[in-house]
Order: structure tokens, then sequence, then C-alpha cells
């Protein structure tokens, strides 16, 4: 789809597994707005629009809250501009990503624990 083609909201959500009234409320609040309408009204999406709306989606399970996915977005377009809003961009990029590793740990703490509760369960489980 790097050629331009844009997609309607169903071929958006049928390819980021997220429901339509999901995307629908993401424009609402200004996170992920269409990068286009059809002459009819229609929201259109481009690949960028897909790549940036899988980007948001890894962040829920990690916890990140509506306001600092947009905080993550606004910071990536603003990375490779110069001078200080630059600046501020790329180190607010890397605060995010010691922050995603932080709470990948955890995670991994999480399920370390429940691999040992299940290790645990196995005697007793007919």
């Amino acid at each position: 789809m790097g050629d331009g083609t844009m997609m309607h909201i169903g071929e958006l959500a049928e390819r980021t597994e997220l429901s339509l009234r999901t995307i629908r409320h993401y424009d609402e609040i200004g996170l992920l707005e269409p990068s286009g309408r059809s002459e009819g009204g229609f929201r259109l999406y481009t690949e960028e629009d897909h790549d940036r709306l899988m980007l948001i989606r890894r962040m829920k399970p990690l916890g990140y809250s509506l306001e600092q996915m947009g905080d993550l977005l606004r910071a990536i377009d603003q990375a490779n501009t110069s001078g200080a809003a630059g600046d501020d961009a790329r180190r607010a990029l890397g605060d995010f990503r010691a922050d995603a590793e932080a709470r990948r740990a955890k995670l991994a703490k999480q399920l370390e624990a429940a691999d040992e509760f299940i290790r645990q369960l196995d005697p007793h489980a007919p």
C-alpha cells in the first residue's frame, strides 16, 4: 500500500483487530485522525496511519494511558526536527523506551510467577 492507496475504516479495523468504535474514538480525541475523507465523508487511512495505530495497540497492554500514547506520537512526529523541539522529542522517546523496558521486565516477572504457580498446581491436578 506504499503507492498512496487509502483504506476505509473497516479494512483498518480488520488489519489491526480493533473495533470500528475504538478507531472512531481515537479520531474523536485526536489520537489518530484519518489522513483523508472520501467524497461521501468516510474516513480514509494510509499505511502510515495503520503503523501508528499498531503502535497504539501495542502500548495498551503495557498500561499506557491515551494521553501517554498521544505524547509518544507527538514525540515521534517531532523527533526528526532540529532545534530544541527535536532534542526534547528525542529525549522523550528515550524515556519512553526506558519505561517500556521497565514495564516489560515487570511483566516478565509476573509471567515467571504464573509459570511457577502452574508448576505448583501440577501435582494436584487430576
